[in-house]
């Protein structure tokens, strides 16, 4: 009597198997992508351009974690109204703010933001903005920072410039 499992078990089984190392891969490869999009070390950060053409900084507001978009042409840092409600940050008085689609009204608000690599800034003035899709960070965060960009690279320097 033969107990061999049919060929097309087998078949499936080996397919199965390929699937999942394929599948596997992919997921070890896109982690070692976001990872090299940002390094810290030796008092330097290194944001690395990502494949839209934006530098990605990680990091929480109010504990929670986010990644900010650094925009270094924005005067201040901005966050989803959505994400404001969520943290149920305080929205104070109504603020015009004048984006890349146009003018946009937003309410003011303040959080604790900490960005990875040891930079934090507390209480910080952030607008709460309702077209918003994520976190911006902005010229009232960067223009604290030593920065240069280069070759698809954003160098942060903390302490003493360069």
């Amino acid at each position: 009597m033969n107990h061999d499992p049919p060929h097309t078990l087998k078949l499936v089984t080996i397919w199965l198997l390929l699937g999942v190392t394929l599948f596997l891969a992919i997921q070890w490869w896109l982690r070692e992508q976001r990872q090299t999009q940002f390094q810290a070390g030796n008092g330097t950060i290194e944001l690395r351009r990502a494949d839209d053409g934006h530098y990605h900084w990680p990091g929480t507001i109010n504990g929670r974690t986010v990644e900010f978009l650094v925009d270094t042409g924005a005067t201040g840092t901005a966050i989803p109204s959505a994400l404001a409600r969520e943290l149920n940050l305080p929205l104070g008085d109504e603020v015009r703010s004048s984006t890349a689609g146009g003018v946009a009204v937003g309410r003011e608000s303040r959080a604790d933001v900490t960005l990875q690599g040891g930079v934090q800034v507390d209480r910080l003035r952030v607008t709460a903005l309702p077209a918003l899709d994520s976190p911006l960070l902005g010229m009232n965060v960067l223009g604290r920072l030593h920065w240069q960009q280069r070759d698809g690279v954003l160098t942060i320097h903390l302490g003493a410039p360069p």
